[in-house]
């Protein structure tokens, strides 16, 4: 019998500063039975970093969501669609390889990666020259010690704040709070 999806509920209350940007977001996330409560609280963090682009990119009529992630290969872990179902931002985490994100810069305007993990820096020596092609293509760093704090805030049914200040994320829940500064490798 295959295992089922756990289903994780946020309220994130986003107040970019750098952008200009103040909303509340009610997401529900479905975290695959092989995926980490670090690489779920990944996704969720890329999505507060991009939230701005609801606005920036689509005027606010677009729609910022959670892709199927780990279940579907040819989806994104986040996407901003706008309102003739283009896809306008297509994000990525942890150490893809070269195809899907090529395929990806293909099926939309821009893509953003966030890699993270101890292997990180060696995975990107090995693909650097590979993605240096793609036109679209953000790749961005988050440190180890960050990615680890933030699965200690998984819980099923989360209360979060997300403030992006001078390009640090300030993710927290009221009693534990974690500072995400990314680092821009591309």
């Amino acid at each position: 019998m295959a295992l089922k999806s756990t289903v994780f509920k946020a309220e994130v209350a986003v107040a970019d500063i750098d952008h200009g940007y103040y909303a509340d977001h009610a997401l529900t996330l479905a975290r695959h039975p092989s995926e980490t409560d670090e690489r779920m609280m990944v996704r969720l963090a890329a999505l507060a970093l991009n939230a701005h682009e609801l606005q920036d990119r689509c005027g606010g009529d677009g729609t910022l969501a959670f892709g199927a992630g780990l279940s579907d290969p040819d989806e994104p872990d986040v996407w901003l669609r706008d309102f003739t179902g283009r896809t306008r931002l297509w994000v990525e985490v942890g150490q893809p390889e070269e195809r899907p994100i090529a395929k990806a810069c293909g099926k939309a305007d821009a893509v953003r990666l966030y890699a993270y993990g101890h292997a990180a820096e060696v995975w990107w020596r090995g693909i650097e020259g590979k993605l240096a092609r793609l036109a679209g293509l953000e790749v961005w760093r988050l440190p180890t010690a960050a990615v680890q704090q933030l699965g200690a805030l998984a819980q099923r049914s989360m209360r979060l704040q997300a403030t992006l200040q001078e390009g640090v994320l300030m993710l927290g829940d009221g009693t534990r709070s974690v500072d995400i500064e990314p680092v821009r490798w591309k």
